[in-house]
């Protein structure tokens, strides 16, 4: 994997580059929809292409495991195969899967033992498997495993776990060494940098991270449950230390305000469930803020949900309409409000890159958080 840095901003961190990879070049910033169980929720992937334009999307190694299963999966010749999907692929080890299965997981220095959510079966996931897993799976980049520590943790657990997560580091990284990719091209794997809240912590964390020389680096444990401020808090300690040279990736986070002040800090790759699941919901994200589909005030509304210049769906699709078939329960809705938000935040992403580019990123990204943060 390359990475390459075409323009800093002048007036931030903020950065715009290329990361090329075995299935293609990815531009910087980046928004990558997530795609667990090897598919995008209420999304084709001619939709993911044509319409939302992903440049890479997200598999998850915890789900993919149990099913389909990593048989399969090598007797296809990956995801990629299985799922029709010939862009870069991203999976996460499945470690906040695993930690999130807190009455289900015993927790040892070997690995974590845990049931399945689907029929109670048990497992035992150690780094090592967590890459081979990932190996089967054939994503371009892949996530070491790691404990993702609860944003509420006292200082003592987040210590005691961030040492964890640094012994299975060399294990992953280790095991990378041992085995070789599958399906005859490169992957490569992002350490994850924790520490909970504790800037101490978080700094160590990142010095260990950056001493592996990595393709990549991650930033993990933020947005569950902390403050917005301290997770930014925690973002300037990570990526004053984290090599500059190397793309950054911030795990799971988060609104479109979340993305633009982290992308002012150094950030260069994103995921999250929100603009999918939010959609679900009937939470739509447009230029002038966020829209509740479902509240009454859009039922004679026949306008896009967002204007013409900037619709992210099929102009046809108002909001009275939009606002039926989320009334009715239509499967429909939930594909539209899916499509318009990912595409909303790939946008985002665009505008974000042009205006580093020009020069005026921080101009641009004030007056749009001022934007974005209205309820209409």
């Amino acid at each position: 994997m390359k990475f390459e840095i075409e323009y800093n901003d002048i007036h931030s961190n903020a950065r715009a580059g290329l990361i090329t990879t075995g299935h293609g070049v990815i531009e910087t910033p980046v928004f990558m929809p997530v795609g667990t169980q090897g598919t995008v929720k209420a999304v084709h992937i001619r939709e993911l292409k044509d319409d939302i334009q992903a440049q890479i999307i997200l598999g998850n190694t915890y789900h993919l495991y149990l099913r389909p299963g990593t048989t399969l999966l090598e007797r296809v010749g990956g995801l990629h195969k299985f799922n029709g999907w010939d862009r870069p692929i991203l999976t996460d080890s499945g470690g906040y899967q695993v930690f999130s299965l807190s009455e289900n997981r015993k927790l040892k220095e070997e690995g974590a033992e845990f049931r399945s959510h689907i029929d109670g079966s048990k497992h035992f996931f150690t780094p090592e498997k967590v890459v081979d897993i990932q190996r089967s799976i054939g994503a371009d980049i892949i996530m070491a495993f790691d404990e993702c520590c609860p944003g509420d943790a006292d200082y003592e657990y987040a210590k005691n776990s961030l040492r964890l997560t640094e012994q299975w580091l060399d294990r992953c990284l280790d095991r990378m060494n041992r085995t070789e990719p599958l399906y005859g091209y490169t992957q490569s794997l992002f350490p994850i940098v924790q520490g909970c809240v504790y800037p101490d912590l978080r700094k160590r964390a990142s010095e260990y991270v950056a001493s592996k020389q990595a393709d990549g680096n991650a930033i993990g444990g933020l947005a569950v449950g902390e403050p917005t401020e301290k997770m930014y808090e925690m973002i300037e300690v990570t990526n004053a230390i984290l090599p500059i040279d190397k793309p950054r990736y911030l795990m799971g986070v988060g609104t479109p305000a979340n993305l633009l002040e982290s992308i002012e800090r150094g950030v260069d790759m994103f995921d999250c469930i929100m603009p999918t699941r939010n959609g679900r919901n009937g939470q739509l994200f447009t230029r002038c803020g966020t829209i509740n589909i479902r509240n009454r005030k859009w039922k004679d509304d026949f306008s896009p949900v967002d204007t013409d210049a900037y619709s992210f769906v099929d102009t046809s699709y108002s909001k009275a309409y939009l606002y039926h078939l989320m009334k009715a329960d239509e499967i429909l809705a939930l594909q539209i409000a899916s499509i318009h938000n990912l595409a909303f935040y790939l946008w985002l992403m665009k505008e974000a890159r042009k205006h580093i580019i020009a020069g005026n990123f921080t101009t641009w990204k004030r007056e749009s958080i001022r934007q974005l943060s209205n309820r209409l």
